[in-house]
Formats: structure tokens, C-alpha cells, sequence
């Protein structure tokens, strides 16, 4: 079952506005076609913990928006790695890609829909045991 849309404030969604004009944004079925070729590199959830630790993406790491300019370097030192960044639906996502495009990582995409995308695509994904 899907998490419902959540509405954000203006202020946040003009920040996520700006950042999307620098950003490669892609859909999850873009997606679907990278990973069938091998082409996707590495998925990295950016939502928070809790979010990460109940589900996620099959293949994923998780490197919340909190966190992920100050570990991205050490957990990902090659700046030129293709990373398909995700959150719940592809705001915080959005501000985390085009933070690391500010740090010099050159192949970076933001996956619009999010884990709600993911969810329903029929990709693998890892759940917690209840």
C-alpha cells in the first residue's frame, strides 16, 4: 500500500522548484530500462531512517537527506559513480542531487515519484519482518 501525497509548504516546494532547473530527473520507467541494461548504478534512499529501515528499494543504501552531503564522500569517494537518488516522492531527492552536483559529483539523477514509484513498479523490494 502507498504512502499518500503529502502537501508541502510554498517555501519548500519553491526551493525544490529551483533545484529541479539544475537537476536530471528521471521516472521509474526510465529507470527500469537503466537497470535491465545495467545501466542504473547505484540506488541511494534519502529519506529518513525509519522510512529506510520498514522498506526500500532492493540494492539500495541509505544515506538520509540529513546526512548525505556530510557522508557521501566517504561512503562514495568516486564522483563520477552514476547514483538514482529516491525519497518518498521526489522533492528531497531533488535538493539532495543537486547538492551533490554542488560537491562535484558529475552523474547524479533524481528519481521523480520516489519510493511511491518504486513501490508499485513491481521492482524487488526489501521489507521488514513483522
Amino acid at each position: 500500500m502507498s504512502t499518500p501525497v503529502k502537501h508541502h509548504s510554498p517555501g519548500f516546494l519553491a526551493i525544490v522548484s529551483d533545484a529541479k532547473t539544475r537537476i536530471r530527473e528521471i521516472g521509474i520507467e526510465e529507470y527500469k530500462r537503466l537497470k535491465q541494461r545495467g545501466e542504473a548504478g547505484q540506488l541511494v534512499d534519502v529519506r529518513e531512517k525509519e522510512e529506510f529501515d520498514k522498506a526500500h528499494a532492493a540494492g539500495a543504501i541509505h544515506l538520509s537527506k540529513g546526512v548525505i552531503e556530510r557522508d557521501i564522500e566517504k561512503t562514495i569517494p568516486d564522483k563520477n559513480a552514476k547514483l538514482v537518488l529516491y525519497c518518498g516522492g521526489g522533492y528531497r531527492s531533488a535538493l539532495a542531487t543537486d547538492n551533490l552536483q554542488k560537491m562535484g559529483y558529475t552523474n547524479v539523477i533524481s528519481l521523480d515519484g520516489g519510493w511511491r514509484a518504486i513501490e508499485v513498479s513491481g521492482l524487488p523490494l526489501q521489507r521488514a519482518e513483522v
